[in-house]
């Protein structure tokens, strides 16, 4: 078979050329790094290239937001934490207002304290991160949450009443931020006691207790019930005696009607009066007249659960003078009253805590196993574009031999003409 020198040329041209590409290509994947330098060279590859890194970026963005998140979570836990301690003292001072022996100098005293107390408890609930967002506003981060209402008594909710939300993974987003309306200005359904509380314009000395539930989940604890003292008649004429007596009137609040569920019935101080699947005791003398109510913890009336509301409103008592026995009786009905109130304010804290502690671990637990995936992507990304250096480098050489071969083998291949051989 004859080869023609015109093939020897071609053949030889051809070869060195692809070697040289070659050449170039490792030239070029060993200075960059990079095994993929366009999609021809692996078009599957290039694929799964854009895909791994549109998923780190992802993944970037959601160890960012994690981040963001585990921090507002701990502020406002901490800030809690610290709202807790203040209702603790609030409520060791509001046990210490109930000491017989304190004269109205001392009360004054313990008022202005609480009026400290307060005063700290608004700051806590106007606190900002480190951007200047007030971390209880809602939505409304820029505007200041609370501020004390021009009549002297209680605060006004301006923020917004959601809660801020950030993307922590594909199919997460968890609230970073409560509103403070749901902190400063609720109570938990489940942890929070009925309120009971005498008229201020009570003349008696009669005080009402706390409230006993026996079944929380009696529909008849939602009604407002009124005890109205006054008196009966008892006996037959011309023996008859008259003596004081209650009557219990039910609120309900779904069709707003007032029932008697209990008629005048003679009254015995300190026994319990049951009010649906309630009970308390009323102590003292009341007067005709005077008017004790017990209430559901929420009543849907923003003041009744407003910790400043009930604050200034004890504040308030505590600056009245207690010089008789109508006027003790009133102060201890107010004592009675604020001490429900504060105590399901601070069970609804803990429990407003509690939630942002569980938001906290979840953040946490899904940082830990994003950061195993955004591990496994990175080295998934670089199997599959990063160049192995020892192997390309070996290769290079070995390619460069190659040339360098074919180049002298073409330089011999160019010496081989007939005439050469006729002219010696």
């Amino acid at each position: 078979m004859r080869i023609s020198t015109f093939e020897y040329f071609t053949s030889g041209v051809s070869t060195m050329n692809n070697q040289q590409a070659s050449l170039s290509n490792l030239y070029a994947e060993i200075s960059s790094g990079k095994s993929l330098q366009t999609a021809a060279d692996n078009p599957l590859g290039a694929a799964q290239a854009v895909a791994l890194t549109a998923q780190a970026a992802n993944l970037a963005q959601y160890s960012t937001n994690q981040s963001s998140a585990l921090t507002s979570l701990q502020q406002e836990d901490s800030t809690l934490t610290s709202v807790t301690n203040v209702m603790q003292s609030i409520q060791s001072l509001v046990v210490n207002a109930g000491n017989g022996t304190l004269n109205d100098t001392d009360r004054s005293a313990l008022a202005t304290q609480l009026q400290g107390y307060r005063s700290t408890l608004m700051t806590l609930a106007n606190t900002t991160d480190a951007n200047g967002n007030y971390i209880f506003a809602g939505f409304q981060g820029g505007s200041k949450p609370f501020n004390d209402n021009a009549s002297g008594v209680g605060a006004t909710y301006a923020g917004g009443p959601g809660q801020r939300q950030v993307q922590i993974s594909d199919t997460r987003t968890i609230n970073v931020a409560d509103p403070g309306s749901a902190i400063f200005q609720s109570v938990s359904s489940n942890e929070s006691s009925p309120v009971s509380s005498g008229s201020a314009a009570n003349t008696g000395s009669g005080t009402i207790g706390p409230v006993s539930v026996t079944n929380s989940n009696d529909p008849a604890n939602s009604s407002t019930y009124t005890i109205t003292f006054g008196t009966t008649t008892t006996g037959t004429p011309p023996t008859t005696s008259t003596v004081s007596s209650y009557s219990v009137t039910a609120l309900d609040p779904a069709t707003g009607t007032t029932t008697t569920v209990t008629p005048p019935t003679p009254y015995t101080a300190g026994d319990n009066i049951t009010l649906g699947s309630q009970t308390v005791a009323i102590s003292g003398t009341p007067a005709s007249g005077d008017t004790f109510t017990v209430a559901p913890a929420n009543t849907g009336n923003v003041s009744d659960t407003d910790i400043f509301t009930t604050l200034d409103s004890l504040v308030n008592a505590l600056k009245q003078p207690a010089d008789s026995t109508s006027s003790l009786a009133t102060l201890q009905n107010a004592l009675t009253t604020a001490g429900t109130k504060i105590s399901n304010t601070y069970n609804n804290v803990l429990t407003t805590q509690t939630a942002v502690g569980g938001r906290e671990q979840e953040v946490t637990a899904t940082q830990t196993a994003m950061q195993t995936t955004s591990t496994q992507t990175a080295s998934n990304l670089s199997d599959l574009v990063s160049v192995n250096l020892p192997a390309a480098i070996s290769q290079y050489e070995m390619t460069q031999t190659s040339l360098q071969a074919a180049q002298q083998a073409f330089a011999q291949i160019q010496k081989m003409s007939l005439f050469n051989y006729l002219s010696s």
